[in-house]
């Protein structure tokens, strides 16, 4: 039976509550509505570096479908959380400011098993967040629009764990270059992406310094995690990079993570 995914009818918008909107959640999910529906140029880039590889090509169309439909849902929220929230506009802003490297014809990551690898930490961080933010609102809409988007990230962390998996029989990549690019791509949370995407949707009639503006969403967001977030992450994570994800130095590095989110978030607010 082939998998039926969600629309935005299936959304009861009408259980809106304007009372419940929290409006430093809104400011970060304005900007992951733009994250999430630039989905296509990911889908392109994802293309590029698999040209020949016309299943998992399919694959991909479906994802970005899915990432995209993510980002008009999030962006649906956010216009009924701030009618003078211009999406259109504000996308447009980020996309005139950030871009992907639609040129490339092989991975970033070095590797085709790399950037699956990437992939992964991409998906299982962003099923950490959304969950994250499910516990931290009270306004059922986002509730249940945040739920739904952790479960699908938490499949796509799968589905590019499957063609991982494929992979790794030719290129073999070992064990250490894989924790190398999960621990890279965990700390490029703080490049520009995150950053131009809150300052696009959020920075009106201001100037754009990266470190400002990623400094302010991380303030925000990582203020919402709690430990059961960092563990299903941390776990995950280690799974990609082909370690032990129930062991000793995963349940150390989910502890260590959470503790430095948390400082990092209370030295942002102290700061600002």
């Amino acid at each position: 039976m082939a998998y039926e995914h969600w629309t935005l009818d299936d959304i009861d918008w009408s259980a809106f509550d304007p009372a419940k909107v929290d409006p430093e959640i809104l400011k970060i999910i304005k900007a992951a509505s733009m994250v999430e529906y630039n989905g296509a140029d990911y889908a392109t880039y994802l293309c590029n570096v698999f040209p020949d590889d016309a299943q998992f090509q399919e694959v991909v169309k479906v994802w970005a479908d899915e990432e995209i439909q993510h980002g008009a849902a999030l962006a649906r929220w956010a216009e009924l959380a701030d009618p003078n929230f211009d999406f259109e506009g504000s996308f447009k802003k980020f996309k005139d400011g950030y871009s992907l490297p639609l040129d490339a014809s092989t991975s970033v990551r070095g590797t085709r098993s790399g950037e699956l690898v990437a992939r992964c930490i991409v998906e299982v961080g962003t099923s950490s967040y959304y969950s994250a933010l499910a516990d931290a609102t009270d306004e059922p809409v986002l509730v249940k629009i945040c739920k739904l988007i952790a479960a699908d990230e938490l499949r796509h962390y799968k589905l590019f764990y499957t063609h991982l998996n494929r992979y790794l029989a030719s290129e073999k990549i070992g064990k250490i270059r894989r924790a190398l690019i999960a621990l890279s791509r965990i700390t490029e949370t703080e490049d520009d992406e995150l950053a131009y995407a809150y300052f696009a949707a959020n920075g009106e009639g201001q100037d754009y310094d990266r470190k400002r503006w990623s400094q302010a969403y991380i303030q925000r967001a990582a203020g919402y995690y709690r430990p059961k977030h960092l563990d299903l992450g941390v776990a995950m994570t280690f799974k990609a990079a082909g370690l032990n994800p129930r062991g000793r130095l995963a349940g150390w590095a989910a502890r260590a993570g959470y503790w430095a989110v948390k400082r990092k978030a209370k030295g942002l607010k102290q700061a600002a």
